[in-house]
């Protein structure tokens, strides 16, 4: 009888360790970088291979938001959209920059960086999964519905925009005009479609989406992110893959 007791004071012990450890995992959020890009900036196909790269580290998410304002260049962007304009311009207001630029990464909502300087972006990733405000977020998919839950938390300041991205895993384009004329690039993670969805304000948060709304073509993945005062620093994220895998990631 002692050694079975034994046995399951051990057992339960390292079932509380487990535990602890996993609350503490489940704490720390993914860095969300996104990067302002565009298929007629001759700039930027460095910092897309560089966006490429953070996409598959499991302590980044990674985002591409194609612009439009260099269509005038003489291609196109076949992945650009008004809505990715529209955010880079208002986290511009914010930051207080007199205009915007590609190929430009922001880290967190919080760090503006030339995106193809991958030293400063490391560096940039690096202080903030130091000093991360982490609110848990989590999406599950079923056949009709995407739910996204937004927990509880102590955050002071202003109210936090719950945006959702639509996002396209992989895209190769094959550019035949403007400033990267016959190159063949691939893009990985590209947002299709951005939308606030709620508002969180310190208390939990529970919303069921359409999932033909949230997860259907030209998107395969979704990622949830929490952003004080809609393009401040950002408290909570997740990211969704292919709505055919079961899990989060």
């Amino acid at each position: 009888m002692k050694t079975l007791h034994a046995i399951l004071t051990v057992a339960l012990a390292a079932g509380q360790l487990a535990v602890a450890d996993g609350a503490a995992a489940a704490a720390k959020r993914p860095v969300v970088v996104e990067l302002f890009t565009s298929q007629g900036c001759s700039s930027c196909p460095p910092a897309d291979a560089l966006l490429a790269h953070l996409a598959d580290r499991k302590d980044v998410i990674a985002l591409s938001l194609p612009i439009t304002y260099w269509d005038m260049l003489g291609w196109k962007d076949t992945l650009a959209s008004e809505d990715n304009t529209r955010r880079q311009k208002a986290y511009a207001q914010i930051m207080g920059h007199s205009g915007v630029y590609t190929p430009q990464m922001i880290v967190d909502g919080m760090n503006d960086l030339v995106g193809s300087r991958e030293t400063a972006v490391e560096g940039a990733i690096e202080a903030r999964s130091a000093d991360l405000r982490s609110i848990p977020v989590t999406l599950n998919v079923s056949p009709r519905e995407v739910h996204v839950w937004v927990g509880p938390g102590q955050e002071k300041g202003d109210d936090a925009t719950i945006w959702m991205f639509q996002v396209l895993s992989k895209a190769v384009v094959n550019i035949h005009a403007g400033e990267n004329d016959g190159r063949s690039i691939t893009y990985r993670d590209v947002v299709r479609g951005v939308k606030a969805i709620g508002v969180w304000k310190g208390q939990a948060v529970s919303l069921d989406l359409p999932r033909d709304d949230s997860m259907s073509e030209p998107h395969d993945e979704l990622a949830v992110v929490v952003q004080q005062n809609g393009y401040g620093r950002i408290v909570g994220a997740a990211l969704l893959g292919r709505p055919d895998l079961e899990g989060q990631h």
